[in-house]
């Protein structure tokens, strides 16, 4: 599986820690990197993968698991790659970080908890766990205290609060330091003052 990943920031064999941005629907790897200028990641290698026509998964987060296959499934391989690229560039897991906004949120979410270990962070711009519901037996392993960060508005068109609410929940028994933020009518979008939580909780970190 071939997926194009753009990069920014300090070269891969060069850095300590990565940053993936995965973009949302309809949008692209180059929209995700752009929001790096915004965040505290200065020291970090970029990671930007590119999903097929521009989305990770046809139907809603909210579709029953197999309706969004192969490409739920591809996707979450093709995030996998991305991870197994920065480990062999010798990043260990505590300093590889993840970072969405919607349908890109939704997949980070995902991916780490199919995958819990000490990750550096993950931020969450408006997403939560894949499924027509929550699938606790999906998911396994610990956090070990990874600091988590969701920011979504209420109400929100694609993310319903009690999908944010549930993620929190099985995160948080997971093991992670989940901090959420509910913003009144913010919109489908990303505001100011969730990249300042995510500068103040996941890239502070020396």
């Amino acid at each position: 599986m071939n997926t194009e990943i753009l990069t920014d920031g300090i070269p891969l064999n060069e850095a300590k820690k990565a940053l993936i941005l995965i973009h949302g629907r309809g949008a692209s790897a180059h929209d995700i990197l752009s929001i790096a200028k915004h965040l505290k990641v200065d020291d970090f290698a970029l990671m930007a993968p590119q999903a097929e026509n521009r989305t990770w998964y046809p139907y809603s987060f909210l579709a029953p698991l197999d309706e969004n296959e192969p490409s739920f499934s591809k996707s979450l391989e093709a995030i996998h790659q991305v991870v197994v690229a920065i480990q062999q560039n010798g990043i260990e897991k505590e300093n590889i970080y993840f970072l969405g906004f919607s349908q890109g949120a939704c997949l980070a979410l995902e991916f780490t908890a199919r995958n819990a270990a000490k990750y550096g962070g993950v931020v969450a711009f408006t997403g939560g766990l894949i499924g027509d519901k929550v699938y606790e037996n999906h998911y396994n392993g610990n956090f070990e205290n990874t600091p988590i960060f969701i920011g979504t508005s209420d109400p929100d068109f694609h993310v319903p609060v009690e999908r944010v609410n549930d993620s929190e929940t099985l995160l948080t028994k997971m093991g992670a330091d989940v901090t959420k933020k509910i913003y009144p009518n913010m919109g489908h979008t990303i505001s100011k003052d969730e990249v300042d939580c995510a500068n103040a909780l996941i890239f502070n970190k020396k």
